[in-house]
């Protein structure tokens, strides 16, 4: 069954129109949907490595672009529907220390460093949104931060399509398992920031809704 789905899930990958649907899927991520687009990215750069970086900046781009989407929930929409997506991706008690950090002076940097974890995006945009992080400074940050995120997918995949295709014909069902458990994790980590325990010098350390206001 992972063997027939991974086949035709690799011929659509070749598809003219693919392309779209790997754009649609990093957008949406990017604000409300739970699952990340490298899998979908993987495959494309496995069907076709000599496009692996171009299908890897469409997925950066798209997916800033729905961190926009992301960002407006939060500083518009937060009480009738950023605070209900939050919640139904158990995301909420990790929000004041998300917001807490993205408000300081190390917001931007923050933001880049997401990049280089699983953290959910999502979290992230509606949480810069929240609070009122400047937008020029919002879509700088995450075009870096996604750019590790995504083409260092893209480049490797140019560099080692073959032998990391063959590994994946191979061992199909590790990796698999390994980008599941990537995505737990990555909810995890998130979920986690709720009960920071860094070090007492954090001043996020004890955010709380309560703590954080949106700006006027």
């Amino acid at each position: 069954m992972l063997r027939r789905l991974y086949e035709w899930t690799m011929a659509k990958a070749a598809d003219k129109r693919a392309e779209w649907w790997l754009a649609l899927f990093a957008f949406v991520e990017a604000s409300f949907f739970p699952i990340p687009p490298h899998p979908i990215l993987g495959l494309m750069c496995l069907s076709q490595p000599k496009k692996a970086v171009r299908f890897a900046i469409i997925t950066t781009l798209a997916s800033v672009a729905g961190g926009l989407l992301g960002y407006t929930i939060g500083h518009f929409l937060f009480a009738s529907l950023g605070e209900q997506m939050l919640s139904a991706m158990h995301l909420t008690g990790s929000f004041p220390y998300a917001a807490c950090k993205l408000r300081g002076d190390a917001g931007f940097l923050a933001i880049i460093l997401k990049g280089a974890t699983p953290i959910p995006f999502k979290l992230i945009t509606i949480t810069a949104g929240f609070v009122g992080m400047p937008i020029g400074k919002f879509v700088l940050a995450s075009l870096i931060s996604r750019s590790i995120s995504f083409l260092i997918v893209g480049i490797l995949f140019r560099l080692f399509g073959a032998p990391i295709k063959a590994w994946i014909d191979k061992y199909l069902a590790y990796a698999v398992a390994g980008f599941l458990l990537l995505v737990v994790g990555g909810f995890i980590a998130a979920a986690m920031l709720g009960g920071h325990k860094g070090a007492a010098t954090d001043p996020c350390q004890n955010a709380t809704m309560q703590s954080i206001s949106q700006p006027a």
